[in-house]
């Protein structure tokens, strides 16, 4: 049987990265006062505020490549955040509220450019020093990857019908591959337009592949109808 982590052989993610990096930043720069302050889909955050997390995060992104995930860490004690990545995350956003919005899409530009191409020059195989330990830089780009394509849709920033089918077959084999390397109890096959979910227990859901990569990412409605113990084994990516 073909491995999940078989089936991202075929992929690019320095390709992917670049792609949906290149998809915010034409999003962005096309924003007026009211574009920046609508709704997203993260709870209790706008558009520029997703921004301001992209931008922040890139601290961690770096400190991984430089590896300085103590100076991460010590930066983080020294600013006072103490809850781990999602107080790290409210951090950013917060730290960046007063700044000009321009200031913060080029802070998020400039340092994210950096990222792919240092991540690309380390290629595959390279090892990135992270939070969890040393990691494959082509799979912790493949993270990177379902992150911006799961913000993008985030804020809204359009798909195009030529590019929707190869995105969400890449979101899957991605979702798939993640599941199987943290030992989900979810087995997962995608077939015929399909993705099928079972967990231990025996229960098992029918998915279409839209909806598997929502789950992995934590963004089905609230009202979806798969049972609560297929959408936790699901969650994966957020």
């Amino acid at each position: 049987m073909t491995s999940a982590r078989d089936e991202l052989a075929g992929l690019d993610p320095f390709d992917i990265f670049d792609t949906e990096a290149a998809r915010l930043d034409r999003f962005f720069s096309s924003l007026d006062e009211d574009g920046w302050n609508r709704p997203s889909r993260c709870d209790g955050w706008t558009v520029r505020d997703v921004l301001a997390h992209l931008a922040g995060e890139e601290l961690y992104n770096q400190a991984c490549l430089d590896d300085d995930i103590d100076g991460f860490y010590e930066l983080l004690e020294h600013e006072g955040v103490h809850g781990g990545f999602g107080d790290f995350n409210e951090w950013c956003v917060r730290r960046r509220r007063g700044l000009p919005v321009e200031q913060v899409l080029d802070e998020w530009r400039t340092r994210n450019g950096e990222t792919r191409r240092r991540m690309r020059a380390l290629g595959r195989d390279g090892t990135l020093h992270t939070s969890a330990g040393p990691y494959p830089a082509g799979l912790q780009t493949f993270h990177y990857d379902s992150e911006y394509a799961a913000h993008a849709d985030d804020v809204g920033a359009p798909v195009s019908p030529g590019e929707a089918g190869d995105r969400l077959g890449w979101r899957v084999r991605v979702g798939m591959f993640v599941l199987e390397e943290q030992g989900s109890t979810a087995r997962v096959e995608h077939a015929c337009g399909r993705v099928l979910v079972q967990v231990d227990d025996g229960l098992t859901a029918d998915l279409p592949p839209e909806e598997f990569v929502e789950a992995t990412v934590g963004r089905l409605p609230a009202d979806h109808p798969l049972d609560a113990r297929l959408r936790s084994a699901l969650r994966c990516l957020a």
